[in-house]
């Protein structure tokens, strides 16, 4: 007999589905937005790739903290005065360092952080493969054990024989 799911039950997992998935709230307020939709969306993208300095793992365009708001306000102040993308950019780095920027811009002193990810794959996968071709040496790399000795065989058998002991 097939599983039937009545439509009753399927709406209410689906409602139940829909108020487990976070809401995803746009922290940019309808006060803030600008009245050109060219300098708006050049906002919004510049908002994309700053950070929130409180929230610092949300861009400025994602939180809704208060200095967030501030800085969306400032780069839309920025445009609005003609600055390009890249003097804003600047200008906020300026103000509050490289921090700011969600993506570090590839600059020598940040050539550690771009570095050291792409440096611990190559040296991971070379660390594997060197173990894999550690497990498929032959058998005969193996060094082959010398047998004992005349006089190792000899004290060999005394301590057997003594149970052990060494006597």
């Amino acid at each position: 007999m097939p599983f039937v799911i009545s439509a009753g039950w399927f709406r209410a997992a689906l409602l139940a589905a829909m108020l487990a998935m976070p809401a995803v709230a746009l922290a940019v307020q309808p006060d803030e937005i600008m009245k050109d939709p060219a300098q708006e969306a050049r906002a919004r993208n510049l908002s994309r790739e700053l950070r929130c300095m409180v929230c610092q793992n949300q861009s400025i365009d994602d939180s809704d903290a208060p200095l967030a708001r501030d800085l969306r306000l400032l780069v839309r102040e920025r445009i609005g005065a003609g600055d390009s993308d890249g003097q804003v950019i600047n200008f906020l780095v300026a103000r509050y360092g490289e921090f700011v920027l969600l993506k570090p811009r590839f600059e020598l002193h940040t050539l550690l952080l771009w570095g050291v990810p792409p440096a611990v794959l190559v040296l991971g996968a070379l660390a594997l493969w060197v173990n894999a071709r550690r497990r498929r040496a032959p058998a005969s790399s193996v060094p082959e054990i010398a047998p004992l000795s005349a006089e190792e065989q000899r004290r060999l058998r005394r301590l057997i024989s003594d149970d052990g002991r060494g006597k």
